[in-house]
Parts: structure tokens; sequence; C-alpha cells
């Protein structure tokens, strides 16, 4: 059977067998942890102290609660992903074994969240890495221990790069001789005039 929600797919069989899972937890519990899935998918960290908490009830292992908040993930992240509206979500999760009331709980934490949850996946999908800043150096080396007389520039580079999964900035330095800076410089040239024709 194909489901919106997986992209007119089957639903995968992992996701099948953590519907029973998450079965177990009441329907109040289900929202509760789907709003902590939801800060997750978000860009905020997952309080593990409360969805254990949440959990204990149902007696879930450290396994069941880790497989849940996966299946979670899959389920939310998709949905928004291929803009479901929360009933059909709601009905196809039903004929998949989910409790109806499990569903509408589900379905109500997703609705009122589809907006950002859409907002954000939009910001975050299909980027590029940033260039933050761009420190550069030229040294002139007159000699070195395996060449007496060398007497070549070479341009040293250090840029600072965001990566667009990452919260984090990373450092990238290199060091290049003057004809590789200049070819480096052409392609740089080259690449801009290229995406400037596209925007």
């Amino acid at each position: 059977m194909k489901f919106r929600f997986c992209g007119e797919l089957d639903c995968p069989d992992w996701v099948l067998a953590e519907i029973s899972i998450l079965s177990r937890i009441t329907s109040i519990k289900m929202k509760q942890l789907c709003n902590q899935v939801i800060q997750d998918l978000l860009g905020n960290k997952i309080d593990y102290e409360k969805v254990f908490k949440l959990t204990a009830d149902a007696k879930y292992e450290p396994s069941d609660v880790k497989a849940s908040i996966a299946a979670l993930h899959f389920i939310i992240s998709n949905a928004g992903k291929y803009a479901v509206d929360s009933e059909s979500l709601s009905s196809e999760l039903q004929q998949l074994g989910l409790p109806k009331e499990h569903s509408s709980a589900l379905c109500r934490a997703y609705g009122d969240n589809l907006g950002k949850l859409q907002d954000h996946f939009a910001a975050v999908s299909l980027r590029l890495g940033a260039l933050r800043s761009l420190d550069w150096r030229v040294d002139y080396v007159l000699a070195s221990n395996q060449v007496s007389q060398l007497q070549e520039p070479s341009v040293q580079l250090q840029m600072s790069v965001k990566p667009a999964e990452k919260q984090n900035e990373e450092k990238v330095a290199f060091t290049m001789s003057s004809d590789k800076f200049r070819v480096f410089l052409s392609e740089l040239k080259q690449a801009y005039a290229i995406v400037e024709n596209l925007s």
C-alpha cells in the first residue's frame, strides 16, 4: 500500500515495527513526545531526560526510546516534506495500526507546527556552506633548507567556513605558489561569473 507521508511509496518495515511500541504510551504523552521531536527537527535539542520520564510508564528500554524517536522523526519530517495535511496523515497512521487517539495526538502536534517545519526545511534544504571570513598573506621566500636561492612568493589563505548542516564554523588553511594562486583566482572569477548569470 502506498502512503503520502512516504512519498507515495510503501511504509518502511522498521517504521511499521515501531508503531506497536508507540502504541504503548498514552496519547497525551505521545503529543509531548511529538513536540520534542518537532523541536529537534526545528534545530533545538531533544530533552532526553524529559523523554525518558514520558516513556517510563510504558517501560520503554533505551533502545525503544531511540527507535520511537527515530520513527516519529521519519513520520513528521516526511509528512512535512510531502506537504501531507493532518487528516490524511492521521488516516494513514491508523491504516498502519496506530490507535486513533495516538494518531490524533501526533497530528495535532504536527498540524500546530507544520508552517514552522516547512519554513525550517526550506531554509536548510539545498544550501551550500557559507564563507564567513577570509584572511590572506603573501610571503616572499628567499631560501629554504632544500633550495639555497628560491626567491618565490607564496600565498597563504585561511578561510572560516560554516557548513550548511553544522552549527560550528570550520577553519581551512593552505599555502600555494604564485602560479597556482593565479589559476585559483581565475577559476574563482569564472565561477563567480557563472553564478551571477544564473541570478
